[in-house]
């Protein structure tokens, strides 16, 4: 059996992180459901009435945190979840709008040849684009440019939630960030495996300008200094343990102070 071959035959799943999408969980779920035949969500404790929805659908899967934990954390729950019931991958998308479901399909088409596919909202334009919020658009840009930099990756998105990994790829993650930083911890980790990273260009869509980050990560400053505590922390973690993160294209190994 060739690659594609095996790749029909593969079973993925799609999920989705939820915290507070009332407004959004019914119509993105019921598109979500016409390209996939395997859908979790992980409700992280929402408590405006999405849980009530949730329970009155009997076409996908849920898992509920009884208390909100954070982005990172439902995300784990999830990789977790795809490698206990044995799928061969796992897509994952916002419930919020911003991703679009009928592109799921081509995620999984793309990593047939790669170990995880990440959308990307800055790879190319398409009709229609929102215009980001600018301190959003500086810190992904910002941070985007140091990890491939550090890592001699090659992202033009570093923060895009709408992702395919391969089985293959979750057994490398060990995942600790609970929250929104969490993305840059996997991405040193991805490195560090060797994981093929492909792009995968995705439309620009902000229906919710205002969504919060939660308390001090609200403001942008906060916000960029922990992401590159994050990105430290974890390069100065693996090599603490001996899996010593090399730099994608010179071959050199990386260090946790080479930022300055």
């Amino acid at each position: 059996m060739n690659r594609h071959e095996q790749n029909r035959h593969e079973q993925w799943l799609a999920a989705l992180p939820v915290y507070n999408e009332v407004e959004y969980v019914d119509a993105i779920l019921n598109q979500v459901v016409q390209h996939t035949d395997h859908v979790l969500v992980v409700d992280d404790g929402s408590n405006d009435g999405t849980a009530e929805r949730l329970a009155a659908r009997d076409d996908v899967r849920v898992i509920r945190h009884a208390q909100n934990q954070g982005y990172g954390a439902a995300l784990k729950t999830a990789f977790d979840f795809s490698l206990a019931e044995g799928f061969d991958g796992i897509v994952t998308l916002d419930c919020d709008g911003q991703h679009q479901p009928k592109r799921i399909p081509a995620f999984i088409d793309s990593a047939r040849s790669a170990d995880i596919v990440s959308g990307s909202r800055y790879l190319r334009h398409f009709d229609g684009d929102d215009a980001p919020p600018e301190e959003r658009l500086f810190i992904n840009r910002r941070i985007t440019a140091d990890l491939n930099r550090r890592l001699g990756l090659e992202l033009t998105d570093s923060f895009c939630g709408f992702k395919a990994y391969r089985a293959e790829a979750l057994r490398c993650f060990e995942i600790t960030d609970t929250g929104y930083a969490m993305p840059l911890q996997l991405w040193v980790q991805a490195a560090e495996a060797g994981l093929r990273i492909t792009e995968m260009a995705v439309p620009l869509i902000y229906l919710d300008l205002k969504r919060s980050f939660g308390g001090s990560l609200d403001h942008a400053e906060t916000r960029l200094k922990l992401y590159n505590e994050v990105i430290d922390a974890e390069i100065s973690r693996l090599c603490a343990k001996g899996r010593h993160v090399v730099h994608a294209s010179s071959g050199d190994l990386v260090c946790s102070h080479d930022h300055g």
